[in-house]
């Protein structure tokens, strides 16, 4: 299946953490909403079920769009937080920092 240009991945938070990891997207910076506009990434959502967040954005270039967020000052200000609630890794630095899910379905 051609992707649609959508990606989407899940990441389980920490329980301990679940209530401030809410509350800091609930009101993210806006220097962070800022860099993933400039990034190229829009339309991003996150969903919430339990301590299992889904995660969905549009964006043309992903590999560009990671290496730009790697690089920002507030993105790594942002992940230096929010990385320690997470399981697992988002380091951009990686190589692959997140891996989207297969789309299996599209209806335009």
């Amino acid at each position: 299946m051609q992707n649609s240009g959508k990606f989407a991945w899940t990441w389980t938070i920490r329980e301990e953490v679940l209530e401030e990891y809410v509350k800091m997207h609930l009101a993210p910076w806006p220097e962070i909403m800022e860099e993933h506009s400039k990034a190229g990434i829009r339309d991003y959502s996150i969903f919430q079920n339990g301590a299992q967040f889904f995660y969905v954005f549009l964006c043309d270039d992903l590999d560009a769009a990671f290496s730009y967020l790697a690089e920002s000052d507030a993105c790594n200000r942002w992940n230096a937080i929010t990385s320690k609630m997470v399981v697992g890794s988002f380091d951009f630095r990686e190589a692959v920092p997140i891996t989207p899910m297969r789309e299996v379905f599209y209806l335009k």
